[in-house]
C-alpha cells in the first residue's frame, strides 16, 4: 500500500511542477494547432497589476492531525479517545512567477492515546504518544483569476518525517516495539485560496490530505 501511495504522490508532485501541458484545437481555420494554457489566460491577466517576485511566509494550523494513523496497534488491546495537537505549520517560499512558488514547509504535531484491554475496558493498560516533525519541499501552483484580492492555489509538498514515540505500560515501563514503525514519508496535497487584506498580508484556507484535512492561517509577503 505504501508503495502505491508513494508512486501516486510523486506523480502528482511531478505534474504540479510541469508547465509543458498543451491543448490541441481542431476546427475551421485552425487545422491542428497546439496552444499553451498560458496563452489562453493572457487576456484574463491583462487587468492585474505588474507581477513582482516575492518571498512569502505563512503560519497556520491544521486539523485533524493525521499522524494518529501512525499509532501502533497491539493484540488484545484497543485505542481509547485520541488527544491531538496540530499540526502547526510554517512555510517559507519564493514566488518567482504569477503562477508558481517553491520553498519549504515544516509541520509539528503531537498525538497520544490510552489503550484498553478487551478483558478490562475500564482501566488503561497502556499509553502511547507520537511527537512528529516533518520537513517538506513545498510547491504551490496558483490559478489565474481576474482579481488580485483572491489567489486560489494547489499545494503539493513531499519530504520526510522525524518521530519521537513512547509506549508506556501500567507499571511505567517503556515498551520497545518490534513491529512496523511510523512512515518516513511526509506529504500534503491541498486545494485552497489566499485572501489579501493588505498589500503584504492576509489569510488563507485550505482543504486536503496528508498531515491534515483542513488548514488555515495567515501569510505575509516580503
Amino acid at each position: 500500500m505504501n508503495k502505491y501511495l508513494t508512486i501516486f504522490i510523486v506523480t502528482l508532485f511531478s505534474v504540479s511542477i510541469s508547465d509543458a501541458q498543451v491543448i490541441m484545437r481542431v476546427g475551421p481555420g485552425y487545422g491542428r494547432r497546439y496552444q499553451r494554457p498560458q496563452q489562453r489566460n493572457r487576456s484574463q491577466q491583462q487587468n492585474l497589476p505588474k507581477f513582482e517576485p516575492s518571498v512569502n511566509l505563512s503560519i497556520g494550523y491544521g486539523f485533524p492531525n493525521q499522524d494518529k494513523d501512525q499509532l501502533a496497534d497491539f493484540y488484545n488491546y484497543y485505542k481509547g479517545n485520541i488527544t491531538q495537537t496540530g499540526p502547526v505549520t510554517g512555510a517559507l517560499d519564493y514566488q518567482f512567477s504569477r503562477n508558481m512558488s517553491i520553498g519549504v514547509m515544516i509541520t509539528h504535531g503531537e498525538v497520544s492515546v490510552p489503550y484498553y484491554g478487551y478483558n478490562n475496558p475500564y482501566t488503561s493498560a497502556l499509553k502511547g504518544s507520537l511527537d512528529n516533525w516533518a520537513f517538506m519541499l513545498n510547491i504551490v501552483r496558483y490559478m489565474p483569476v481576474n482579481t488580485s484580492k483572491v489567489s486560489p492555489y494547489i499545494r503539493t509538498a513531499i519530504g520526510i518525517n522525524t518521530w519521537t514515540q513512547n509506549y508506556i505500560d501500567a507499571s511505567g515501563n517503556k515498551i520497545n516495539l518490534g513491529g512496523p514503525q511510523p512512515t518516513d514519508l511526509a506529504y500534503q496535497v491541498g486545494l485552497g485560496a489566499k485572501f489579501k487584506l493588505s498589500k503584504n498580508a492576509g489569510f488563507f484556507a485550505e482543504a486536503g490530505y496528508g498531515k491534515y484535512i483542513l488548514h488555515g492561517g495567515v501569510f505575509f509577503k516580503f
